[in-house]
């Protein structure tokens, strides 16, 4: 990739986090994020063997906030356990589980506890997850939290105007984006938005149809928003012709090109073990995914990916190796 085209996040004077992710955007480098998916129960275990997975071939982990709404162990408590294992994480908060009372207390306690990132979510809606019955909270929108996040950091002041003692969080603050949701014509300038309510990154949704991806960010480029905050592309490795299907009717806005479906195809003819089969196909979604990226680099304004290997981590420094953006893990 051409040096014309890394986006960097614009200078500060003063680190506004003093992060690890902060710290590779503001400098220009082309920066990668992955995904560590809390467990269902309390096993640390499980979140330092995923955090190993991880530590040196990213250069921080959104931690998941009760992904799909189902319960799952805290997205804070989970990033402690990651900051011990040497790895950054990028704590996911949503707008559907707390009030703004509730939303600021744990971001003190988060900051207070060296959680340097925060990506700002809506959250998905509760009647999809293991308990439809819960009560939506919505107190305040993915934006407004935004806003709130960037007061408190930069004025100093809760939601309500009121001083905070000793400063706010120091916080680098994240938003997602989803290009292709209807309508798909407003995107830009909704991601706008969440800019000037003060997002520093912006995280997308997974991208397959690279072409529609790059027409979007044409127009992100025209105004001018790439040069505001850092643009991560979600990328992401399929595992069979299933979760193809899983991601076209379950995921809103999600292109997924039928070329995927051929590749697939291809890449199991003649195999006829199932585990066989199954390899295959992560192999070849895999490369799918180094040969996005690959694309994805060349596309003005993009500053980094998101490798979302869901439930799958262990495939993360395959394709960051594959695709050229380390060969080795970082110290």
């Amino acid at each position: 990739m051409s040096l014309a085209n890394a986006a960097a996040i614009p200078p500060e004077t003063t680190p506004k986090s003093g992060g690890n992710l902060e710290r590779v955007l503001s400098a220009g480098q082309f920066a990668v994020t992955a995904e560590l998916g809390p467990p269902r129960g309390c096993d640390a275990d499980a979140v330092r063997r995923k955090a190993q997975l991880l530590k040196g071939w990213v250069d921080a982990a959104n931690v998941t906030d009760n992904q799909a709404a189902v319960v799952r162990m805290s997205s804070i408590a989970t990033g402690l356990l990651m900051i011990a294992e040497g790895l950054e994480p990028i704590v996911q908060m949503t707008c559907r589980d707390r009030n703004r009372l509730a939303m600021q207390s744990d971001l003190l306690g988060a900051a207070a506890l060296g959680v340097h990132n925060l990506l700002c979510l809506s959250g998905d809606h509760q009647s999809k997850g293991d308990h439809p019955g819960a009560k939506n909270v919505h107190d305040v929108d993915s934006i407004q939290l935004v806003a709130m996040v960037r007061g408190m950091r930069d004025e100093g002041h809760y939601q309500n105007g009121k001083d905070i003692p000793g400063g706010g969080p120091r916080l680098f603050i994240g938003a997602a984006e989803n290009p292709f949701a209807d309508p798909a014509a407003i995107r830009p300038y909704r991601l706008r938005k969440k800019v000037v309510a003060g997002a520093d990154f912006i995280q997308t949704q997974l991208i397959y149809d690279v072409p529609r991806f790059r027409a979007f960010m044409k127009k992100v480029v025209d105004l001018g928003v790439h040069e505001k905050t850092a643009i991560l592309a979600g990328v992401g490795p399929v595992k069979s012709p299933g979760m193809v299907r899983h991601l076209r009717q379950n995921v809103p806005g999600l292109a997924v090109p039928e070329t995927i479906d051929v590749r697939l195809e291809d890449a199991v003819k003649g195999i006829d073990d199932k585990q066989a089969r199954a390899q295959a196909w992560r192999n070849e979604g895999k490369r799918i995914c180094v040969e996005t990226i690959q694309q994805i680099r060349e596309i003005e304004g993009v500053a980094g990916v998101h490798v979302m290997a869901i439930e799958w981590e262990e495939a993360v420094p395959d394709i960051v190796k594959a695709a050229g953006l380390r060969q080795q893990p970082r110290g």
